[in-house]
């Protein structure tokens, strides 16, 4: 299960300190979501079921070539971002910065081992607007 907050960003924070890694993910369908990532070194197939907060998640290895064969086969555009892997404590921000048609989106993501711990996540102040409830900020439909 995955449990997470989205949201825009108000203020951005010094990256220079922070991990951070390219991400390029297409999308074999949108009903149910099927998307393949490639995480830097690592390529995944991921299974993601309806729902803004909460919903299900399944992740699959594959390698490098499953990898870029399936992409070939996404629909639509591809996303490419730059993650940046930010703590705020037991957290751990996600800060997306989207590149190509999708710049200069920036959103960030928290997850949550539950929903009581979502809900009651206070928001750094250089968060702008909450989006986790607005589909349109779901990658898969902003292909």
């Amino acid at each position: 299960m995955e449990i997470e907050r989205k949201f825009l960003i108000k203020d951005m924070p010094e990256l220079a300190s922070y991990k951070s890694r390219h991400i390029t993910q297409g999308y074999l369908c949108t009903d149910p979501v099927v998307r393949v990532r490639e995480d830097g070194d690592s390529y995944y197939l991921t299974y993601k079921g309806k729902g803004l907060l909460a919903r299900e998640e399944a992740n699959l290895p594959l390698t490098r070539e499953a990898f870029e064969h399936l992409l070939a086969k996404a629909d639509g555009r591809i996303i490419s971002k730059t993650r940046y892997l930010i703590p705020c404590n037991p957290y751990t921000i996600e800060l997306d910065i989207f590149e190509g048609d999708h710049a200069p989106l920036i959103m960030a993501e928290v997850e949550f081992p539950s929903i009581e711990e979502a809900e009651a996540f206070t928001a750094p102040k250089w968060f702008g607007e909450e989006v986790t409830n607005n589909p349109a900020y779901h990658n898969s439909n902003m292909i």
